[in-house]
């Protein structure tokens, strides 16, 4: 939602994550599939069970930046997940493109200069900048061999300051993380956290995953959910039994 002071980034109400009447808000399916026909097809399977869609590479670059555009129209919120990271002027510019396109919340690598120049440019905007820490699907050796002296829990917990101090609206980090993250960006910011599986749900490719419930009580004001929605027979079923989980917390 927009900020009444432009000199501030766009921030969402992390307080209303806590609550049942609100949680429809905070699950986030990712529309991770290889077409914008699959996309229609689920956004359609799931109806109004859910009001927030992710759109990342793989249906960006199938023609899902349109299909992106579109669903915002319709009124859902839509969370564009590219990851920036670039030059400053190459980040800026790019920000201020997307923040003309209706869309809800935008990932950030977590480097300093990059975040600094993405608030600068989304200042004004309804877009809601997030800073992506350390991947759900890397461990300490992941970490290790991308050369970072740092365990990922350190690293989550240095970005997460470093992002607070550029003035970005929120986290992305595993709901492992999450409690230790609000507790150092305080109540304002998102914290979105992927990796989520309920239980029985197979892991994938994620490393560090929390359940529905568990991430809610960790501080996670949003869950990016993925294959257990999308890959269920029953689409909407699925996503109202994560939504009841997420309301037992």
């Amino acid at each position: 939602m927009p900020n009444a002071d432009a000199s501030r980034p766009p921030r969402l109400d992390a307080h209303r994550a806590v609550s049942a009447d609100t949680m429809r808000e905070r699950l986030i399916v990712a529309l991770d599939v290889p077409s914008v026909k699959d996309a229609e097809t689920v956004v359609r399977d799931l109806g109004d069970a859910v009001s927030f869609y992710k759109v990342g590479y793989q249906l960006a670059f199938a023609g899902g930046l349109d299909f992106a555009r579109d669903l915002a129209r319709t009124g859902k919120q839509v969370f564009l997940d590219m990851k920036l990271l670039d030059i400053d002027n190459t980040v800026a510019k790019g920000v201020e493109n997307i923040a003309k396109t209706g869309m809800a919340m935008l990932t950030i690598h977590a480097y300093p200069k990059a975040m600094k120049a993405a608030v600068e440019a989304a200042q004004g905007s309804g877009l809601v900048l997030l800073a992506v820490t350390v991947l759900t699907s890397m461990d300490e050796r992941d970490v290790i061999d991308a050369g970072y002296e740092y365990d990922p829990h350190t690293l989550v917990l240095r970005r997460a300051e470093q992002a607070l101090a550029a003035g970005m609206g929120g986290i992305v980090c595993s709901a492992e993380e999450a409690a230790a993250v609000r507790r150092i960006v305080g109540p304002d910011l998102a914290v979105v956290t992927p990796g989520i599986r309920p239980a029985g749900a197979a892991h994938g490719d994620q490393r560090r995953v929390v359940n529905p419930a568990q991430a809610i009580r960790n501080g996670s004001s949003h869950l990016v959910v993925g294959r257990p929605i999308v890959g269920a027979v029953d689409r909407r079923a699925a996503a109202e039994a994560i939504l009841t989980e997420m309301r037992s917390a």
